[in-house]
């Protein structure tokens, strides 16, 4: 995208350029390529000028509107930085139950868990921050903790997210159409605990 922009500026003075040659000039070169041909007129030269003029400015506005759009694509680091404490906080002391058949099951650090902090650190953006272009990979799990180096499109800095899941019990509840003791199970809670810190992992 840097490139295209650049190019129509280049392309912009040049077309400003061409605008700025004078009337003999043209006439001299074009009698040495071509003797026979009818002059140009006054009139002539004017109108080619205001239309090289009008191209060259509508490529200055297109390029600045690409600008505009490149910037509200990408991400700067203090829009990550905000967003990945944000999304820090939010995840720090959260917690999820287990089904009943699931107890000690690990945790799905590489699936759910990390589009979880993807969508947590977008969402923790705000302001003209992108709501796309964050990338939350695992670099280290075990079965009840994990690592994740944060990275956004157009962000020099990364971050280092330690997440740590924690059996913190169990839950009693009924199975929907039995009642009694058929119906009591439990299900296991896990609570979160989230650090983050710039840099790699």
């Amino acid at each position: 995208m840097t490139g295209v922009i650049v190019v129509i500026f280049v392309l912009s003075a040049l077309l400003i350029l061409m605008a700025c040659v004078k009337a003999d000039r043209v006439r001299s070169w074009r009698a040495s390529l071509n003797p026979s041909a009818p002059d140009i007129p006054d009139a002539g030269f004017t109108v080619a000028r205001l239309i090289l003029v009008v191209m060259a400015v509508v490529g200055v506005v297109i390029a600045f509107q690409g600008i505009a759009a490149e910037d509200n694509g990408g991400w700067s680091d203090d829009e990550l930085t905000s967003a990945v404490e944000g999304a820090t906080d939010a995840l720090d002391g959260s917690f999820t139950y287990g089904g009943p058949l699931e107890d000690d099951t690990p945790a799905d650090f590489g699936g759910e868990y990390a589009r979880k902090v993807e969508d947590e650190v977008v969402e923790h953006g705000g302001g003209d921050a992108p709501q796309f272009g964050v990338d939350a990979a695992l670099t280290d799990k075990t079965s009840e903790q994990a690592r994740y180096r944060i990275t956004a499109n157009g962000a020099g800095a990364s971050f280092c997210m330690h997440v740590q899941r924690t059996h913190a019990g169990y839950i009693e509840t009924v199975v929907p159409g039995l009642s009694g003791d058929a119906g009591a199970v439990k299900q296991p809670k896990y609570t979160f605990g989230v650090s983050t810190r710039a840099g790699e992992c």
